[in-house]
């Protein structure tokens, strides 16, 4: 693996990206921006129900055409009791929009904190300790750029795709399969840049630390693809456990679990690609070598060494050979 990475750049900076994943808890914060994010959901739920309550109260002919199709796809006393909890539901609606404004400000806080928390865990920032009052206020503000930037990124996208058709009826063009197929291309197109602002917003202004738009240019532009391919896989499972009646009791509850960590996996890791990359890394300390110690070893004998000894023991023994020659 070593010497691959030292080949081919591009795996080099995967591994690396992987390794700041990894080291930086990106699991962890992931399953914490999936929580709130699916927590949201209900206060959420609970607003739209309200905005529609206002809706069906100002005009009375669709509350009526609500409640007929209640009693003609649920006749009987069961039709009855569902059309009753529709009527006192409309009158709790200023009540339920309040308690789905509070719990959608309380959720939508705690997820905007935990995103900004693992976003900054990625790109190499120590955690700090932080005013709370201040903290929470600029979460806020965050929470409504990130708003305003999703809006900007789905009004490209409609107005975009909306005066592509308006064109092909002016000149005409309206049933003609390769302009419908440049439209649909136009639509892509328009799509991987609404999410390329939202992916640059999100990587470049959500994490605590200051970090540049130049930065995150090439990852936001990777996040949009990336993105693009988890919606088109999650809409293929959607349409897939939908048919099944069986399976749509549970499949879609699970569907939004898995996408909702899906996404924030993919955009943890995306920001851990971004700020591994080579223009980012910032070059380590070189650590000071460690003092020198100098420790002379002194050793004293008190006879001779083992060489000496050896020596001296070759010159005996040369000696008593020269001797007892001669005395021969």
């Amino acid at each position: 693996m070593d010497k691959l990475r030292r080949k081919y750049a591009w795996l080099d900076h995967i591994m690396r990206a992987y390794e700041r994943y990894t080291e930086s808890y990106g699991t962890h914060y992931a399953a914490a921006v999936t929580y709130f994010s699916v927590l949201s959901l209900v206060p959420i739920l609970m607003i739209g129900f309200s905005i529609a309550g206002f809706v069906l109260q100002a005009q009375p002919e669709l509350l009526a055409d609500l409640q007929h199709s209640i009693t003609k796809a649920v006749p009987g006393d069961l039709g009855e009791e569902l059309n009753t909890a529709v009527t006192t539901a409309l009158k709790s609606k200023g009540t339920v929009g309040l308690i789905g404004l509070g719990g959608a400000l309380f959720s939508g806080l705690g997820w905007m904190s935990n995103l900004r928390d693992a976003l900054t865990a990625q790109w190499g920032h120590p955690k700090a300790d932080r005013p709370f009052l201040s903290t929470m206020v600029k979460d806020f503000a965050a929470l409504i750029g990130l708003g305003l930037a999703i809006l900007v990124s789905f009004g490209i996208t409609v107005l975009g795709t909306g005066f592509a058709d308006l064109v092909l009826r002016w000149l005409g063009l309206e049933d003609a399969g390769w302009a419908r197929f440049l439209v649909q291309l136009a639509a892509v197109v328009l799509s991987l840049l609404a999410n390329w602002i939202v992916f640059l917003w999100v990587l470049t202004r959500l994490p605590r630390e200051p970090v540049g738009w130049t930065s995150g240019l090439r990852g936001a532009l990777a996040a949009a693809i990336g993105f693009e391919v988890l919606k088109q896989a999650a809409s293929l499972f959607l349409s897939t456990v939908t048919s099944s009646p069986t399976a749509a009791a549970f499949g879609s509850v699970i569907g939004v679990l898995v996408f909702a960590n899906l996404v924030a996996q993919f955009l943890l890791y995306m920001t851990a690609w971004t700020a591994t990359a080579r223009e980012n890394l910032r070059p380590e300390p070189v650590q000071a070598p460690p003092p020198a110690v100098i420790q002379p070893i002194v050793e004293v004998r008190s006879g001779p060494s083992p060489r000496t000894a050896a020596g001296l023991l070759g010159v005996g023994a040369l000696a008593g050979a020269l001797l007892v020659r001669r005395r021969r």
